[in-house]
Order: structure tokens, then sequence, then C-alpha cells
């Protein structure tokens, strides 16, 4: 799978959780119980690199119970990771303790139900081993071990043709890329919104090339995003009537994680935002993260339909004053 959001730029897989910086005092004393007794299920957590994981420990830390799904060919790896310790580190919490992963769940959100499932994935030795990898199934699994959830986190995307121009996407390339970053949400909350008790809420993750050109995030992923912004507003009026389920989305800056690595140019938007934004600073998964889980606490019990913007409000901005043309005007800068 090509990579494709974590910038956002994740994989078919889910996407991935960031460096692990230490989470502010304040945030812990603040959300240490607030979600104590949740159950929350994050779709796109495949290793402790990406803002799947970092949402999972904010939740955690805040008292949620842990549930996520991972991409079927990295389960094994990430399952092996997990077990003999190499999250250890990024797992720990405030207070010191590791966050405990409840369950981990087979998941491929591009695939609805088995019967929408090709012969040739069914027969890919990537598939091997594992059941009950489709939405619905996991929905199923999930009711079956657990009975209900109040918390589900979207935290996956796949462009198989991101690295080419608009123009030169192919129809089933941009079908794909749709598919795997904006129809898979609202597969998931279909699904799951039978689970979820009434005052839930449910989290995507966005891009601001939604609405802004961003050269090099091609293969139709900028109208992926695009789309699942708007289905976020759909989603958040029908989730909302029909069982009080919350629906937001995280717009969120890049993030230095593996799967945005793929894509070639990740340092480049950094440096970008960093000379660029607002806020002059990396952006860390943790604040995105933490925003999560501070969208999915009774804190935010009135926000739903709403694109927040993690980025060092880069999206605020209307030029790149990084440009020559802007040397005269003395904007205050930090060296970097």
């Amino acid at each position: 799978a090509t990579a494709a959001s974590s910038l956002q730029i994740a994989a078919a897989r889910p996407c991935i959780s960031s460096p692990h910086r230490a989470f502010p005092t304040q945030f812990y004393i603040i959300s240490s119980k607030v979600q104590k007794g949740k159950r929350a299920f994050i779709a796109g957590v495949a290793d402790d690199n990406g803002y799947g994981w970092a949402i999972a420990k904010s939740l955690a830390a805040a008292g949620a119970e842990i549930l996520v799904g991972t991409w079927v060919p990295a389960l094994n790896i990430f399952e092996t990771s997990l077990r003999r310790g190499k999250f250890d580190e990024s797992r720990v919490l405030p207070d010191g303790s590791l966050m405990e992963i409840t369950k981990v769940y087979p998941l491929d959100a591009v695939f609805d139900n088995l019967d929408a499932v090709p012969e040739d994935i069914k027969t890919n030795k990537r598939y091997a081993g594992s059941s009950n990898w489709t939405v619905q199934e996991v929905a199923e699994s999930v009711k079956q071990d657990f009975g209900s959830i109040d918390i589900l986190v979207h935290s996956l995307a796949n462009g198989p043709e991101v690295s080419k121009p608009l123009l030169e996407t192919s129809r089933n390339g941009y079908l794909a890329a749709l598919s795997a970053s904006s129809y898979s949400y609202v597969s998931l909350l279909k699904h799951f919104l039978p689970l979820m008790k009434p005052g839930g809420s449910s989290i995507s993750l966005t891009y601001i090339a939604s609405e802004r050109i961003i050269p090099g995030y091609g293969g139709g992923m900028s109208s992926a995003k695009a789309a699942l912004e708007s289905d976020t507003r759909v989603l958040a009026f029908e989730a909302g009537r029909k069982n009080k389920i919350r629906v937001n989305t995280i717009s969120a800056g890049p993030l230095r994680s593996r799967a945005a690595k793929a894509i070639g140019f990740i340092d480049t938007m950094i440096e970008y935002s960093m000379a660029n934004a607002p806020l002059q600073k990396e952006l860390s998964a943790d604040e995105v993260g933490n925003t999560a889980a501070f969208l999915a606490s009774p804190l935010a019990s009135a926000i739903t339909g709403a694109v927040i913007y993690v980025d060092n409000g880069l999206n605020a901005m209307g030029v790149g004053i990084d440009s020559p043309i802007f040397k005269d005007l003395n904007i205050p800068s930090d060296k970097h």
C-alpha cells in the first residue's frame, strides 16, 4: 500500500502514530478521570509512530479502555512488537503506568463484509491465519466481546496513486483513495453506531489539502479528505439525531511518521510549517491525541460536525511568509 495520510499520510493500512513527548501535566490533571469507564475503538493503529497511537494513549491517560483495529498484513508485526516490549517506552502514561490495549482486532476497512472481498485478497498469504476482519465482522466481534463502545476513532487512509498529480490519476486510483480514506469512515460508523452508547463520540483525521492546494499530495487524496469533511457534517446530523453521537474531524498538521516518510517530502512540509505557521514549532502527535481526548469527552459535549485544526495555526495563513518577497517586512521569526 502506498502512503497517504499524515501529512495526513498513512497507508491502506491504518494510519499510525508519532514521536513520543511527555503529556502536559495540566492536561493529565484535567482529564485523568474524564473517560473513566469508557471504551474506545481506534481503527488504524499499526505501530507507535503516528496519530492513531497518540490518540489511543491520550484516551488511555484519560481513563478509557482501549481496543484497536490493525490492518491485517501489519497485524503480526504489531502484536509481536507489543508482546516483546518494543513499544514499552512509548506506552508510558503521565502517571508512570503503561497504556494497556485490551484487544487488537484484524481490520481491513476497505471491505464492508466478506461478500465484498475479492478472491485474490481472500487467498493472499498476508491475510492467511486471520478471520473476521471486514468492517461488519469486526463490529460484530466487538459487540460479542464487549457489548458496547463509547468512542470510535477513524485514523486510516490510503491513496495507491498519491504520488501522481491529479491529472495523471487513474479512475481506479481515485476511487480507491475515496474508498479507503473516506467511505471507510462512513462504513465504520454505520456498523459501530448500534454499539455506541448515547452521548458517545466519533472522530476522524483530515488534512488541509481538503481545501488548499498541496502539490505532491495527489492520487485523489485531496478529494478524499474533502469528502471526509463533508461526510463529517452529514454524519454529525444523522448520528446525532439517531443516537446522540457527536461526530468531529481533526485537521492535523504534518507529522514525521513512518507512513508519511514514504511519500518523500514530509520533511519539507514540516520545515514549511515551522517557517510559516503562527506557532514556530514541530507538531507533536500527542497534541493531536490530546485534542481527540478532549473532543471525545463531556468537556466537548456541544461540539459536533466540526473540523478542528491542530496544525500550529498554519491553516490561518494566506501566504507563505518565508518567500523572499516578504524579506523587508521585519516579521518576527524564531531561528530553528
